[in-house]
């Protein structure tokens, strides 16, 4: 299956599992491929940084030519695709950039990227960008890391593990790729889940628990 198929295999699947607990308006109606670089200190004892890479759909991406493409030419030049970028970065501010990043389940605060920068290739939008922990984010614990979108409208997904990469990772740790399962991941946070959750999962922060992720286990070394 291609990449494409297996992203709309994904958002089918999703879609059902929202069909009657939550309003129908609520699926996914923007679909991208994620790569999610973690990058290490020099001591390979912390991380330093976390580079995302998204290819989002035809759909959208001739969506944004369209209204981005102030001179009509059907392409978007240097200045056309700065705007975009701009627009991309006010837009996801509020919502940490789409980041997941906790420690042993509490939140990592990041700083905000520098710059985003947009580009097109084979008619698809792609967004880069690179950020930082606002603290050393040690090797430590149980440490998680993904992307999600918290209103449910744009489905960023991981078609393969090796999208979630880290190099040089310290023998003291391991990592593994999560998967969850919609049933399941409900199941285990049923005591959480509140009533608005399922009345309108757009005003919650509760998305996460669908979200593929990277997980980091840690042990102390020595």
């Amino acid at each position: 299956m291609n990449v494409r198929g297996r992203i709309a295999t994904t958002a089918a699947a999703f879609g059902a599992l929202l069909t009657g607990t939550v309003p129908a308006m609520v699926h996914p109606h923007v679909f991208a491929e994620a790569r999610l670089d973690v990058v290490l200190s020099p001591d390979h004892q912390s991380i330093a940084a976390l580079r995302h890479l998204w290819r989002f759909d035809e759909l959208f991406s001739s969506t944004v030519l369209m209204e981005f493409d102030k001179n009509s030419d059907l392409k978007l030049d240097d200045a056309e695709l700065k705007e975009v970028a701009n627009t991309i970065k006010a837009s996801l501010a509020e919502y940490n950039y789409f980041q997941m990043v906790t420690v042993d389940g509490k939140d990592v605060k990041m700083k905000a990227p520098a710059d985003i920068v947009a580009s097109f290739d084979n008619n698809q939008l792609i967004v880069l960008f690179e950020d930082q922990p606002q603290q050393p984010l040690r090797l430590k614990g149980k440490i998680d890391l993904g992307v999600y979108d918290p209103t449910f409208y744009t489905a960023i997904d991981f078609t393969d593990d090796t999208n979630l990469s880290v190099k040089d990772l310290p023998s003291s740790c391991n990592r593994s790729v999560i998967r969850p399962d919609p049933d399941q991941a409900i199941a285990q946070n049923q005591k959480t889940l509140t009533e608005a959750f399922f009345n309108d999962p757009t005003g919650t922060d509760m998305s996460k628990i669908f979200a593929t992720k990277l997980e980091l286990n840690c042990r102390p070394e020595g």
